[in-house]
């Protein structure tokens, strides 16, 4: 039981990780596209960097998701006490 609580904190570590990669990346283009949004003859380079960044957005929640998925099949009894404690 102890292994599979040590492996659970180390998955969510990870898709935790993963995360906090995804939004850094989605500030950088955010960022980096508003200042292109200062030069006229970048704004369609800017553009691309908003459409990145927002299609990066999309990503998290699926990050989010993929992790819950895999602590559940690694860690079934977590699942069965969330769904206990639910009801």
């Amino acid at each position: 039981m102890r292994d599979n609580n040590c492996n659970h904190i180390v998955i969510q570590r990870r898709y935790d990780t993963l995360g906090a990669l995804n939004d850094l990346l989605i500030a950088i283009w955010f960022l980096i596209g508003s200042f292109f949004f200062l030069n006229e003859s970048l704004t369609y380079s800017g553009t691309w960097l908003f459409i990145v960044g927002s299609a990066q957005l999309m990503i998290k929640p699926i990050i989010k998701l993929i992790g819950l998925f895999h602590i559940g099949r690694v860690h079934p009894d977590l699942k069965r006490r969330h769904t206990n404690n639910a009801k």
